[in-house]
Order: C-alpha cells, then sequence, then structure tokens
C-alpha cells in the first residue's frame, strides 16, 4: 500500500512538472512570436490606428456627418497655424454642403471616405459595403475630379470582412489613437487633457466638424503640441504606403 501511494505521488508530481512545463514553453513562444511580429498573421485584419515613427509628426482628423457645422470655423483655425489636415466625410452631409466640400480642398486639405449613410460596418453585407463607399466617392469626384485613397469606419465599427473589402478597394483604412472624444460635450478641459496626454509621435487625432467645444480646444491643442515639438501633417502623409505591417495594437510599421 505504501508503495502504491508512493508511486501514484511520483506520477502526479511529473504530471504537474510537465504540465507547468508545457504552460512555460507555450507562453515562451507567444512571447517571441508576438516581438516578432507572427501573431499579425492570425489575429484579425486591423486598419491602421497609428503610425511607427521617430519624427514627433501627428495627424490631426475630422469626421464630418452631421448636426451643427463648424467646418468653416475649423478650417479658419487651421489656416491660422498653417495646418493641413484630414476630413472624412459622409456622403449624406455633403448633399447641401456642396460649397463646403470644395473650401475644404481649396484650402489645401485631403478627403476620406466615411460611407454615405454612416452604417454600422460590422453588421452590413460586402455588397452594402461597396455600395456606400462606392456613392460617397461618385459625391466626392463629382464636386472635386478625384476619388478618396482613405476610409474610416462609421462609429469605429468594424470586422475582418470590412478591413479585407476597403483594402481590396484601393483604401487605406484609418482609425485613431488619440480621442478627443468631443462628441460627449464634457468640456474643454476634459478633452484639452485628452488629447494632450494620449498624444504619440504618429498619433492620429480625431475631432468631429460638429462638436460644442473643439472649436475652443483646438487651438490650444495645436499650440501645445507645436511647443512640444510636434508637427502635424496629413494622414495620407504620416502613414507608411508599402512594406509595413500592423501590429496587434494597430500601429502601423515599416519592415
Amino acid at each position: 500500500m505504501k508503495n502504491w501511494y508512493k508511486k501514484n505521488s511520483i506520477t502526479r508530481k511529473a504530471v504537474l512538472a510537465f504540465g507547468l512545463l508545457f504552460i512555460s514553453a507555450i507562453a515562451s513562444i507567444g512571447v517571441n512570436y508576438k516581438s516578432l511580429g507572427v501573431f499579425r498573421l492570425v489575429h484579425k485584419s486591423l486598419p491602421i490606428y497609428s503610425v511607427d515613427t521617430k519624427e514627433k509628426n501627428a495627424a490631426i482628423t475630422f469626421d464630418v456627418s452631421w448636426g451643427e457645422d463648424n467646418t468653416i470655423k475649423l478650417l479658419d483655425i487651421l489656416d491660422k497655424y498653417n495646418i493641413k489636415c484630414t476630413f472624412f466625410l459622409v456622403g449624406g452631409w455633403i448633399d447641401g454642403n456642396e460649397a463646403t466640400v470644395k473650401e475644404i480642398v481649396k484650402r489645401g486639405h485631403e478627403l476620406g471616405n466615411h460611407t454615405n449613410k454612416h452604417p454600422n460596418m460590422s453588421t452590413i453585407s460586402k455588397e452594402k459595403l461597396i455600395q456606400e463607399i462606392m456613392t460617397c466617392d461618385s459625391k466626392i469626384i463629382s464636386l472635386t475630379g478625384q476619388g478618396t485613397k482613405l476610409f474610416r469606419f462609421p462609429e469605429g465599427s468594424y470586422n475582418d470582412m470590412v478591413v479585407k473589402t476597403v483594402e481590396q478597394s484601393g483604401r487605406y483604412a484609418i482609425q485613431w489613437d488619440v480621442d478627443s472624444i468631443d462628441w460627449k460635450e464634457n468640456g474643454p478641459e476634459i478633452e484639452y487633457n485628452r488629447v494632450i496626454k494620449n498624444t504619440k509621435p504618429g498619433s492620429i487625432l480625431l475631432f468631429h466638424n460638429n462638436a460644442k467645444y473643439t472649436t475652443e480646444t483646438l487651438p490650444r491643442i495645436i499650440e501645445k503640441l507645436k511647443k512640444d515639438g510636434y508637427n502635424f501633417v496629413k494622414v495620407s502623409d504620416l502613414i507608411y504606403k508599402d512594406n509595413y505591417y500592423i501590429d496587434a495594437s494597430g500601429k502601423q510599421i515599416k519592415k
């Protein structure tokens, strides 16, 4: 009986030791794979949230969809600081704001596609997605003579099919890593501090054209970040166009 307990005890210890060794090996492989960027091969498709760069460049972006329109005021602020940025337009907003669309381009900013009717991208079919993109683009082309190379998902919602379809359309899927959350209208100080705290080299900043405090906070944000050595560029001038991969955090990294 004693020998049986002794033998069983040895067996249990051996199994436990093997289990711990196996878990340790898997964890080690996982860390190494992640550090090598291998996980991106099995990770879900991701849009670009930010860019890996040592230069203190950042991109200011605006989602333009509905509500009170402060676009001209925002353009005047950007002119004051000689900054060019990216406006993601919803086709429904373009209707009735054709002159403003032309003004955005006239002042040297770039346009991105934000769909035609701002649907939840994770719940629509591929055919509907393509229709949304092309309808919005056709409106932009009719006013400016050129289409878009950048796309942003309404409400930031996406899935693998959506990301791949956007990429197959010849566009870069652009998200953000610094959200002002200005649409919540929590107050200028909260919005200002949130942006300043989270901005890093390669960041993409998100604002909206209809938010209550954005015209108040934007000048302060620009002045502070400029003082800290940041330079503002359009998204198309921030991102890599080829020879890159996107890590698990959505950061675009040059190969």
